[in-house]
């Protein structure tokens, strides 16, 4: 084995371990890290301590255009695309680094995921690059969001903006509510 294939396999293995770290879906780690499946089974087991969930990967467009979802997508691609034009990030590097700053910016409760995960954040990048999801911005705050690149998009008004009717009324809030009146 040439020290160059080591250095390589290293470097495979790290990038491995820092995405089973962020939370990476095995289909991702296929995708993105050229080591054996049977070498990320055991390298997912031994970091996680359990196997890799099962189960397809997002397929839909919808999940990112939905109210909570699109506003925690927005943050995320934006900050994607910052690093690409501005910062020379590129791949999955990017979508990494991007990742980590979205959760310094929307750090999940204890104990809960972020809504976003890495997965959903690297598919939301494919959809992106397939030129099934755009940017547009805001007729009011001029932030710019996800949406169908194939929707009529003018006049567009944000979640922040224009809030959904039943925005914030999970049964979460709700209990939280329940608690201060008690």
């Amino acid at each position: 084995m040439s020290k160059k294939s080591v250095v390589s396999e290293a470097q495979e293995i790290q990038l491995a371990i820092e995405l089973i770290q962020l939370g990476a879906r095995l289909q991702l780690l296929e995708t993105e890290v050229s080591l054996s499946r049977e070498r990320l089974l055991k390298l997912y087991k031994e970091l996680k301590g359990v196997s890799p969930p099962k189960g397809m990967l997002p397929f839909s467009t919808d999940w990112f255009l939905t109210w909570q979802p699109n506003i925690h997508s927005s943050l995320f691609i934006n900050i994607h695309k910052f690093l690409i034009e501005h910062a020379g990030a590129t791949g999955i590097h990017a979508v990494m680094k991007a990742y980590k700053l979205y959760l310094e910016q929307m750090p999940p409760e204890p104990g809960e995921e972020p809504l976003l995960s890495l997965t959903r954040a690297w598919t939301l990048v494919r959809f992106f690059q397939s030129d099934m999801l755009g940017l547009t911005s805001c007729e009011e705050c001029k932030g710019k969001f996800v949406v169908n690149a194939l929707d009529l998009n003018q006049g567009y008004r944000c979640g922040l903006c224009h809030m959904p009717s039943r925005a914030g009324k999970t049964r979460k809030a709700r209990d939280a509510a329940a608690l201060q009146a008690a």
